[in-house]
């Protein structure tokens, strides 16, 4: 058994001889999803590294930090394939609804796509608090989750063949546009997913370099950490504090078990 694969699994909480299926993979999304917050801590703190297996086991496992979607769904790419699933990194791009438009940052959403029985699955653990939590089949099968319904349709898109759609359970009373994907452009190297994170960093319209987001699925919601707030979703309800920088750091280590520098 692959060293990552052991780590891993006592990361999230799953037992080392436990026998993971396609049938339980719903267990391992919600066990990742709870244990592994969104974070883009590495990009606003200028400490980046290569995407390479030995350096995401380091700053996911080791360091006990979390990623944004290049790393986290990388991560859970490898740990499926240690466990014999027939399993694709692909990438996509979101789509802002407050702009109304697709992502400016392009190609940058990285997502997994699982072929089981002759059907393909979309597995993301990567959309901050927009996660299926379960594989959504390709075919625009509604899967409905513990974060509400999610569905995945074939789109007409210069950016891709697939949209996911997604219904928040709590949030949303229509469905909401996700991002689009394409199924068959394959990340045949995870040294490719350093333009991905060069992008984010650099880019002047990234969300994600501009200020710490740190995010993480709970058993009744989630909860949201910025420099300048504290919000926890519990059923639908909203709590949220205004923090200054040392409660900031005492929630980060407190709510997400993250050290800050």
């Amino acid at each position: 058994m692959d060293k990552l694969d052991l780590l891993f699994r006592h990361r999230i909480g799953i037992l080392k001889n436990e026998i993971l299926t396609f049938e339980n993979l719903d267990i391992v999304l919600e066990k990742t999803a709870r244990e592994i917050p969104f974070e883009n801590l590495c990009v606003i703190e200028n400490r980046t590294t290569d995407i390479t297996k030995e350096n995401l086991i380091d700053k996911i496992i080791k360091r006990n930090e979390g990623g944004l979607c290049y790393e986290l769904n990388s991560i859970l790419y490898l740990f499926l394939i240690e466990n014999f699933f027939n399993t694709t990194l692909v990438r996509g791009v979101t789509y802002d609804h407050v702009g109304q438009r697709w992502s400016a940052t392009g190609r940058t959403h990285v997502l997994n796509i699982i072929t089981h029985d002759g059907q393909q699955y979309l597995v993301d653990t990567g959309f901050g608090g927009n996660l299926p939590l379960k594989p959504v089949p390709l075919n625009g099968d509604i899967v409905i989750s513990n974060n509400g319904k999610f569905k995945v349709e074939k789109a007409d898109s210069e950016y891709g063949d697939y949209f996911l759609y997604m219904r928040l359970k709590h949030k949303h009373d229509c469905w909401k546009l996700g991002y689009v994907f394409d199924s068959t452009v394959v990340v045949k190297d995870l040294s490719e997913l350093n333009e991905v994170q060069r992008i984010i960093a650099e880019h002047q319209e990234s969300r994600f370099n501009k200020r710490p987001l740190i995010t993480r699925q709970s058993q009744r919601g989630n909860i949201i950490l910025t420099d300048t707030s504290f919000t926890e979703w519990i059923d639908g309800k909203e709590d949220k504090k205004e923090i200054d920088k040392n409660l900031f750091k005492e929630i980060l280590m407190d709510k997400f078990g993250i050290n800050s520098l």
